[in-house]
């Protein structure tokens, strides 16, 4: 049962790795410009893997609106967010990441949203230096070992997902901006520069799409709380998707 006053958010998951033929099988689905952003990739392994990803992202995303998924339309912002236009299309917010051979799409019918996904891998540099907060970074100096490691995933992940959500792209300095990343702290927006009430205004989750992905989702839902609903392909080839539409 959905919690009172909360915003569902579906979390759909699936592997970009297929066989060829499946890839060669879905590109009909794509757009003119995404055929050839495909054939710009060097090695089959990418090119396969983004033409998956973009067919399942029309497959999911058409049956939300009832449409082929050759025919949606899609538009970005100066950034490279992208939206869908056309008919009922403001309707549906969505954003998609991918890591280690994994695509996780996040949709609401309510807010803007940021999903990420990251594959947890040996930090062989102080990233968090460069990128994070100082508060965030003086959190991260007290860990070590696994500690130390979890909560960067943590941290850049839930960064990364607010950036997406907010929509101004790499012109967004993550050092502007504070999450919590200890264990025992929920997901959170702590700080935005420049606007004292975003704290209030954005929600976060933590999102588990594999045994080794670190992963999180952003939205501004004006204070209500969030709710995952997580999804499966299997859902696509009912008679009707579940329902998503706000209660």
């Amino acid at each position: 049962m959905r919690p009172p006053g909360s915003c569902p958010i579906d979390i759909w998951c699936w592997e970009l790795d297929r066989p060829a033929a499946e890839a060669a099988a879905l590109r009909p689905l794509l757009s003119e410009d995404e055929k050839t952003r495909a054939a710009r990739f060097v090695f089959d392994r990418d090119r396969n893997r983004f033409i998956v990803g973009r067919a399942m992202l029309r497959r999911i995303l058409g049956r939300y609106l009832a449409k082929h998924p050759a025919g949606l339309q899609f538009s970005y912002n100066g950034f490279g967010k992208p939206w869908l236009t056309g008919e009922r299309a403001w309707s549906l917010h969505f954003n998609l990441s991918h890591a280690g051979g994994v695509a996780a799409l996040a949709v609401s019918h309510l807010h803007e949203i940021g999903i990420d996904i990251e594959e947890r891998k040996p930090l062989k540099e102080d990233i968090a230096r460069r990128f994070f907060s100082a508060v965030e970074y003086g959190e991260l100096r007290g860990l070590s070992g696994q500690d130390y490691v979890e909560a960067f995933y943590r941290c850049w992940t839930r960064k990364e997902a607010f950036v997406k959500a907010h929509g101004a792209g790499l012109s967004l300095d993550l050092a502007s901006f504070d999450v919590t990343l200890l264990e025992d702290q929920a997901p959170r927006l702590l700080r935005l520069a420049g606007d004292a009430e975003a704290p209030m205004q954005w929600r976060m989750a933590n999102v588990s799409v594999g045994p080794n992905l670190a992963g999180a989702v952003a939205a501004c839902t004006g204070g209500a709380e969030i709710s995952l609903r997580y999804r499966r392909l299997h859902d696509m080839d009912q008679a009707r998707l579940p329902d998503s539409s706000p209660a």
